[in-house]
């Protein structure tokens, strides 16, 4: 087995690996080959992969949290190992790794996510379970139909917008989404690189709310091949309690099956209601669940 830096070229093999580990999660090889060749330099972000007779068989990301105003938090993502291959040392092998990279930024609080089964393991190695996360899915045979917005608002496809507009409108929403961290410092050149310049973004199922020209409501999709995931929906504070999420999630989905996507994917916080009752309005039903889990580095 061989711990190593990962390589944009590993990209397929990484997103076979996190298919079989969590079918759940959707971002595809070209998204992900970005993603290692050209991480946002905000995050200071780095990848190690196990390798074990020439095979991927785990993967572990680091890096600064951007989007928060905490100082010094930092994240580790997606750490999982190939069932096949557990009980070897890979995995803590890879969470080595992952901590030396955030100690040596500094770091001084670390978030990481833990399936229900792999608790006893994040405790195990110092960190404390904090939120819940719950994965839900939805079959989008038949497609949800196209709702029927109220009078003055507009349902539109992210093609075709101005991405600093779309920003504001992501940016304005976001500060008071439930999690450890407040998400309240996203610069545009970040979001326009983790986002708009995503190639797994569905410009074409994406779907803003308009009202009076301005863009109050948001559902974004990525996709890949005929699965998708809701990477974010919301709305602006001053115009919540009008349905305006629902609306854009329901277009975005429409949108998204007549383009040939079957199952849509998503998460939330557990203590996000308002966006639990509308993914259960629509049809989603849970999958699995993880864990926030914190630990402080010394």
């Amino acid at each position: 087995m061989l711990i190593r830096t990962a390589r944009p070229d590993d990209a397929p093999r990484v997103v076979a690996l996190r298919s079989l580990v969590h079918p759940y999660l959707v971002r595809g090889i070209a998204s992900t080959r970005q993603m290692i060749a050209q991480p946002p330099p905000e995050e200071n972000w780095a990848a190690w992969v196990a390798e074990t007779d020439g095979q991927i068989t785990g993967w572990v990301s680091a890096f600064r949290n951007a989007q928060t105003s905490e100082p010094d938090f930092g994240d580790i993502s997606t750490l999982h190992v190939h069932p096949g291959h557990r009980g070897r040392g890979a995995g803590t092998a890879l969470l080595t790794a992952a901590l030396a990279h955030l100690r040596s930024l500094r770091v001084r609080r670390v978030r990481t996510w833990a399936l229900t089964d792999s608790l006893p393991y994040a405790r195990r190695h110092g960190f404390t379970p904090s939120r819940e996360l719950r994965y839900s899915a939805l079959d989008l045979r038949p497609a949800p139909p196209m709702p029927e917005p109220p009078a003055g608002v507009r349902l539109l496809p992210l093609t075709g917008l101005d991405p600093y507009q779309v920003y504001l409108l992501d940016d304005a929403a976001a500060p008071d989404e439930p999690g450890d961290v407040p998400v309240d410092a996203t610069s545009y050149s970040y979001w326009r690189s983790e986002c708009w310049e995503n190639p797994g973004l569905d410009r074409d199922a994406s779907t803003v709310a308009e009202v009076d020209g301005a863009l109050v409501a948001l559902s974004l999709v990525k996709r890949d091949g005929d699965r998708m995931w809701s990477d974010y929906t919301a709305t602006r504070p001053e115009y919540r309690g009008r349905g305006l999420a629902r609306l854009t999630k329901q277009a975005a989905l429409h949108r998204a099956a007549g383009n040939g996507v079957r199952t849509a994917y998503t998460a939330n916080d557990e203590a996000n209601a308002p966006m639990l009752a509308i993914n259960t309005r629509l049809g989603y039903r849970q999958t699995a669940s993880s864990w926030s889990c914190l630990r402080e580095l010394t």
